[in-house]
């Protein structure tokens, strides 16, 4: 198990991007470079509104609302919320296809099926705290700009949830969670 401080290790580590660059063409010819603009990334702490935070006490709605739609309970590959809406990634075939659908206030739009494979899982498998799921990360790294939260089958029978972000620096991280907003592992995306 991760301790909670080394998960602030790791999240502020990955967030925290140092950038400098350098504007003197005196500096390339070998003189000291004195008069180069250093530029360093300094987040000033504030949080991300709650309004740009992903929806995700929509995921649950949007899955219902797609299954009335559709007259049946369905096989998931992911679902994901960003702030403004959930994708929901229908598997159709016994897994072959996945289908494209997308869920904006209440409104239901799709695309076409396209090969696929890979874990899935039913809404019934569905069982994170949408009160709790995004506040521990809020909590450890204020800074952080969390982009798209996202449900995806293992492969292995599990669901697993995750949370994409970005720093306001640069860089991202990929943050497995618990149901409970614990955090289970952080990797840097590229």
């Amino acid at each position: 198990m991760i301790s909670r401080a080394s998960v602030a290790v790791f999240v502020a580590v990955g967030l925290t991007l140092l950038a400098g660059c350098s504007d003197d063409p005196a500096a390339s010819d070998g003189s000291t470079g004195a008069d180069t603009d250093v530029t360093i990334c300094e987040p000033d702490g504030t949080a991300q509104a709650d309004d740009d935070l992903p929806a995700v006490s929509s995921v649950a709605t949007a899955m219902a609302d797609l299954e009335a739609a559709l007259g049946a309970p369905q096989q998931y590959f992911e679902v994901n919320a960003t702030a403004r809406l959930v994708n929901l990634w229908v598997a159709l075939n016994d897994g072959a296809l996945a289908q494209p659908w997308v869920w904006v206030d209440g409104e239901l739009s799709s695309d076409e099926g396209q090969a696929a494979g890979g874990g899935t899982f039913t809404a019934a498998d569905v069982g994170f705290d949408a009160d709790t799921v995004l506040d521990q990360v809020r909590t450890e790294v204020p800074d952080a700009i969390l982009e798209t939260f996202y449900i995806h089958g293992d492969g292995e029978g599990n669901v697993q949830y995750s949370l994409l972000t970005s720093a306001r620096c640069g860089g991202g991280l990929d943050v497995v969670l618990g149901a409970d907003g614990s955090v289970k592992s952080v990797d840097p995306v590229n």
